[in-house]
């Protein structure tokens, strides 16, 4: 049963086809603050996302009829749901499976077996990302980012960015020129989460030069050492 949405309490979607998993991350998730609503399949994510969207959706890689990637493109391809941060769930932590997550525009991800207080932390963080106000506007080059709005302007377009991309992007701009370890920017984007990888961070990256077009190549590789936005 999916409870009613308080105005105060962010919405979850969790999307899991293991029941027993499914049943201790509603009571976890609920008991945090959260509202929560749940789909057991691809095809019923996708239908409860257009019906209400939520704040953020928790999403199994792993799920009958139609793959949590697949869920994640469809997601991202449509305008209306396309900035719904989305934490992906993976019972391999096998790095090429969290690199298709990622690249399908997951904005963070989370290994089986896990514990929920883990799941918790990572929903805090991505949402904190994607609501994040008060900051100024930053711009640089033809690079226009602004924080309020998430929104991010280049060449006179506007791109769409993953919450995690978006973050990535306003720490590289926030110091042009300045040179960020890899694990520098786990440390700032992920709270240092250990599970995440420094291919992890390329693939962010790699996604970030290409949706930015030719002002992407500002993202620049100082090599063996990590990534800066050039002035």
């Amino acid at each position: 049963m999916n409870q009613p949405k308080s105005p105060d309490q962010p919405s979850l979607l969790v999307v899991e086809d293991e029941q027993d998993l499914l049943e201790v991350l509603r009571f976890s998730l609920s008991r945090e603050g959260f509202s929560v609503r749940t789909a057991e399949n691809g095809e019923d994510a996708i239908r409860l996302v257009r019906q209400q969207m939520p704040d953020l959706i928790v999403l199994d890689l792993m799920l009958p009829t139609i793959d949590g990637l697949a869920v994640c493109r469809a997601i991202r391809s449509t305008e209306k749901t396309r900035d719904i941060p989305i934490v992906m769930l993976t019972a391999r932590g096998e790095e090429a499976d969290i690199v298709r997550g990622l690249e399908a525009g997951a904005d963070d991800y989370v290994t089986k077996p896990f514990s929920p207080k883990v799941l918790i932390a990572r929903i805090h963080a991505v949402l904190r990302r994607s609501t994040s106000v008060g900051e100024g506007i930053v711009e640089v080059g033809r690079v226009r980012l602004n924080p309020e709005r998430h929104e991010v302007v280049a060449d006179d377009k506007r791109v769409d960015l993953t919450a995690t991309e978006f973050s990535l992007l306003k720490l590289l701009m926030s110091k042009p020129g300045r040179v960020y370890t890899r694990q520098q920017i786990i440390d700032s984007l992920h709270d240092g989460f250990a599970a995440v990888t420094d291919r992890s961070v390329d693939v962010q990256v790699v996604s970030l030069r290409r949706k930015l077009g030719t002002a992407g190549e500002r993202v620049q590789t100082v090599r063996g050492v990590g990534y800066r936005f050039g002035e």
